[in-house]
């Protein structure tokens, strides 16, 4: 965690313990702070120049839903999900996302398919270059974010949202394997084109694929930590 404060935007208008609790919980979802590595609240406090109270408020926000956990003789500290954790949430979002995907590709708009192939034509040009580019995971949250809304169904999208910063903190995760995030935005090209192609079937199967992939190297990459 960077050791500078934090200063808040002047149009940020929502209040200190929801900005502090986006802040602490974005800084796991992003791998800052590392699982099990302690959350201090007095040097937390010193850092958002804010008192203690907002910093409690949101840690203890962060462990009804997992994120934290409180240890005896040990403090608060980044929860790791198991690997039957781990399991479970893939399995989810198998379902969940190779519906979306399946959805998107039998209603997207001409609009929504526009943006997919903007988006297929940079990870293109990336792929030509030698080397790997850390910003392939916002290629990832662009392409889901078109597919999710091309898919016409708020209820889904609501669902998988809930899902997201798991989701994130996987990617985060499974992208430190060697070659991984080249493969994972490989086989984000194909199920953008299938989408784009109106390939409903092939875009459910290549979303089953990727999921299992990236379950995978989500649990391999644990395992070495």
């Amino acid at each position: 965690m960077p050791d500078t404060p934090v200063i808040w935007k002047d149009e940020d208008l929502s209040p200190i313990r929801d900005k502090v609790y986006d802040y602490i919980k974005q800084a796991i979802v992003q791998g800052i702070y590392k699982s099990g590595e302690r959350i201090i609240e007095r040097e937390l406090a010193d850092q958002l120049n804010v008192s203690r109270t907002p910093i409690r408020e949101a840690l203890f926000r962060l462990e009804s839903q997992g994120f934290v956990k409180t240890l005896p003789r040990k403090g608060v500290v980044v929860s790791q999900l198991s690997p039957e954790e781990v399991v479970e949430i893939f399995t989810i979002l198998g379902s969940l996302e190779s519906l979306a995907m399946k959805m998107a590709a039998q209603k997207a708009t001409p609009e929504a398919r526009e943006e997919l192939k903007r988006i297929i034509d940079e990870i293109d040009a990336e792929f030509s270059k030698p080397e790997v580019n850390q910003e392939y995971k916002n290629f990832h949250f662009d392409i889901n974010d078109v597919i999710f809304r091309a898919a016409q169904s708020p209820r889904l999208t609501q669902m998988l949202d809930g899902l997201s910063d798991y989701i994130r903190a996987f990617v985060h995760v499974g992208y430190e394997l060697p070659g991984r995030q080249r493969k994972a935005m490989e086989e984000h090209r194909e199920i953008a084109m299938a989408v784009y192609n109106g390939q409903a079937e092939l875009v459910e199967s290549l979303t089953k694929i990727h999921l299992e992939n990236s379950k995978r190297a989500y649990l391999e990459a644990l395992d070495k930590q």
